[in-house]
């Protein structure tokens, strides 16, 4: 893949980022560096590996998914809250 001007220009617009004119040469190399590292790691021979490959057997530790609530939470935030009631922050109508 290469790497331009044109493709740091839509990198800027995807990103909402303005390089400036003096970086452009800088982030240039510096993407064009990453982009040919990356295509040094595809030309590794992954045949015969498997796709769910791990460094260790462990599994993920896995915990029951209950529903819980701590009240004490929810008041020591509310209490910093301007306008607060019935648990819920109280807050200016935007939409009329």
């Amino acid at each position: 893949m290469q790497v331009d001007d044109a493709l740091l220009t839509k990198l800027e617009k995807l990103s909402f980022l303005k390089v400036s004119d003096d970086k452009r040469g800088e982030i240039l190399n510096q993407l064009s560096e990453i982009v040919s590292f990356v295509d040094n790691l595809s030309e590794l021979n992954t045949d015969g590996v498997d796709d769910k490959f791990a460094m260790n057997n462990a599994s993920t530790f896995l915990r029951e998914d209950v529903a819980s609530c701590n009240t004490s939470i929810n008041e020591s935030i509310l209490k910093h809250a301007p306008l607060s009631g019935d648990n819920f922050f109280i807050v200016p109508k935007i939409i009329e």
